[in-house]
């Protein structure tokens, strides 16, 4: 943010419903994709922010992705880190992965609660940055929970500082983890009657070449520009190639550098 800033942008970020900083849903009421467009759409309005890029990390690739074939008039272009768009449709994951699936163990109602409820907030983060920063995709054993694939003795990323790790977990001492939970490892399943399924603003992936989610079923495919231009026709792809799951926090210069590029192009 400070980057764009600084090249005379103006940045803006959100924490979603139930994360950071925002009120999470009432009790009962479960934070959908849906609630995530709606609340992005009347930030812009509030803002009176008539068109924008939209730059999306993880998860948030979806709403962004989605949000500009909803709303491409509002939309000058899309970035996303680390997950290329994925059309909606059925989750497939219990076809090609094991039941010990991080994603698999996560969407089940209480598993993720009775594992993480066992460490305070900091070490589930803490082991959640671990994990993810690895090569390989989280999967226990059947006998095994997903907090157990780190060992208490393993050190944070050389790029994850203790301060880094103190910020996020007091985002989530005071959030709590159930939003996080629910968008998006319980939410895969949702209906979206998307008016067409093809990305057509310009968009940006920016991927490390060791990010353990390009051996997802089919991921490696969506990262390619050949493969990947009847759903995004307008896609370029940038792999970095040392770089993690969180190549932004590896090498925040190279990917502000590459996000100031694309958007000097589109502007």
């Amino acid at each position: 943010m400070i980057a764009l800033a600084d090249a005379g942008f103006r940045a803006v970020s959100f924490d979603y419903r139930g994360y950071g900083l925002s009120d999470p849903p009432p009790p009962g009421n479960k934070a959908t994709w849906f609630d995530l467009l709606n609340d992005l759409l009347h930030i812009l309005d509030a803002l009176a922010l008539s068109k924008v890029f939209l730059v999306g990390k993880d998860f948030g690739a979806r709403p962004a992705h989605f949000f500009s074939i909803l709303h491409p008039e509002r939309v000058l272009g899309v970035v996303t880190l680390g997950v290329p768009y994925v059309p909606p449709g059925p989750s497939l994951y219990h076809k090609f992965l094991p039941e010990g699936f991080y994603i698999l163990r996560w969407k089940e109602p209480g598993r993720a609660e009775g594992d993480f409820g066992r460490f305070d907030v900091k070490t589930v983060v803490r082991n959640i940055y671990i994990l993810f920063s690895r090569n390989e995709i989280p999967i226990a054993n059947e006998n095994q929970e997903i907090m157990d694939l780190v060992e208490p003795d393993t050190p944070l990323p050389a790029w994850f500082t203790e301060e880094d790790l103190a910020t996020y977990a007091a985002l989530y001492e005071n959030s709590g983890l159930q939003t996080a939970l629910q968008i998006p490892y319980r939410s895969f399943g949702e209906v979206f009657n998307l008016p067409d399924p093809v990305v057509r603003v310009p968009a940006l992936l920016i991927m490390g070449g060791k990010d353990y989610i390009l051996k997802f079923p089919g991921i490696e495919d969506l990262t390619k520009v050949e493969k990947a231009k009847e759903l995004v026709p307008n896609l370029e792809v940038t792999f970095i190639p040392e770089g993690t799951h969180f190549v932004q926090e590896q090498f925040p210069q190279q990917v502000n550098q590459l996000i100031l590029d694309f958007l000097a192009k589109h502007i």
